[in-house]
């Protein structure tokens, strides 16, 4: 999946680069599979808004992704290789032996027409599935569960892959992509290979007008608002923040521990910051 550049006609093009797309076999998504959404625009169900600088944008329809791999036993081939624009990694839609029809997240090294499969007594092969207890240790790993039947919902995005590091007792031990070593239960599945569209990183967008279909509105700086806005604000000329980095809010912006949850905590072997 290379990366294409354009020529500088002007200055948002003299940095944009994007995806050639020449992995996608079709640009018609399975309309059983499609369902309208809502933008939130950085909303939660009050109405409140929870995250900031987001609205706006192109509308999106959402793809049901097949993230539970449940379908055990059963071959599928790969169809087609399809762009989500709810994601950074592309799709494929997986036709079973049965006649079902389902998406999955396309791992890196699979084609139109292979065969993959679900299940414990499936090969560790690239595109298949399989509980932790039944993959190899070293083998690169992603859409990885954290409860048993619950679905994936670690390593997802476009170029991650975590690893399969050693297998204790009840649980496995994983190296995510953060560099984290986690314990997830070896009940739970995982599928084999890397994310694909593994150039997703490097490319630019190149001018503020992408950022705006994306849904992503501008952000300002704290330090060129005024005191009353922001606790980095004032000063004459171009000042530091003269402080620790804080939220318009007055709250720690960076080194606050935000995590609270010691259920979960417990399950970290390795932190990401520890080297």
């Amino acid at each position: 999946m290379p990366i294409r550049s354009y020529k500088a006609t002007s200055p948002g093009r003299r940095f944009m680069t994007r995806s050639t797309f020449e992995e996608i076999t079709t640009d018609t998504p399975h309309k059983p599979l499609v369902e309208s959404t809502k933008r939130g625009s950085g909303r939660n169900q009050q109405g409140r808004m929870t995250v900031r600088h987001r609205g706006g944008g192109a509308k999106r329809n959402y793809r049901i992704i097949d993230f539970r791999r449940d379908k055990l036993d059963v071959p599928a081939r790969l169809a087609t290789i399809e762009y989500d624009p709810n994601r950074s990694a592309r799709i494929g839609l997986l036709h079973y032996a049965d006649g079902e029809k389902r998406y999955i997240l396309v791992p890196q090294g699979l084609h139109v027409g292979d065969t993959v499969i679900a299940g414990g007594r499936a090969e560790a092969r690239v595109g298949n599935a399989l509980p932790l207890r039944a993959i190899p240790l070293g083998t690169q790993l992603h859409n990885i569960e954290l409860i048993p039947g619950k679905g994936g919902q670690i390593v997802r995005s476009a170029g991650t892959a975590a690893q399969l590091m050693a297998k204790e007792g009840a649980y496995a031990l994983v190296r995510l992509p953060s560099g984290e070593v986690r314990r997830i239960d070896m009940r739970c599945m995982a599928t084999v290979g890397q994310v694909g569209n593994i150039d997703h990183e490097n490319q630019s967008l190149g001018k503020a007008g992408r950022a705006r279909h994306m849904g992503r509105r501008p952000e300002v700086r704290g330090v060129v608002m005024n005191p009353r806005d922001h606790p980095h604000g004032g000063g004459e000329g171009k000042s530091p923040t003269g402080m620790p980095p804080k939220t318009p809010w007055g709250q720690p912006a960076m080194g606050h521990r935000t995590r609270t949850n010691k259920n979960t905590g417990r399950l970290i072997a390795t932190s990401r910051h520890r080297t």
